[in-house]
């Protein structure tokens, strides 16, 4: 999709922090940290949301999930992190592409201006 920022972070029309990358997926930090540690995990394939997904995203979606613990781990997160996905705008998505927040050392973050729950 041309006119989508993570396709044009992907495609590398506008810079990012890369923290990790393989052929179907990018990881990049946030512009804009809502925790310490505040990574974006995305497909470079162009999916909007999880409503718009299908049985043939599946594999891709489950390896995006997968990834998650380990580029957690390398951004020094051996205690835990918290992984978010938001759909559509009533559920705080901002980009109309698919994507996972790593949020580290979230005792100390703020969502919305309110400190995230410690569950």
């Amino acid at each position: 999709m041309t006119d989508c920022l993570f396709c044009k972070i992907v495609a590398g029309d506008i810079p990012s922090k890369k923290v990790f990358e393989d052929e179907d997926h990018y990881a990049f930090w946030d512009i804009a940290p809502k925790a310490p540690v505040h990574v974006l995990l995305i497909p470079k394939q162009h999916i909007v949301n999880l409503y718009q997904m299908d049985d043939s995203h599946q594999p891709l979606v489950q390896a995006m999930m997968s990834k998650a613990p380990s580029i957690a781990k390398a951004m020094g997160l051996d205690e835990g992190f918290r992984l978010v996905l938001n759909t559509g705008p009533g559920g705080g998505q901002e980009v109309d592409h698919i994507h996972a927040h790593i949020l580290g050392d979230v005792r100390k973050a703020t969502w919305s201006g309110f400190p995230i729950a410690d569950n």
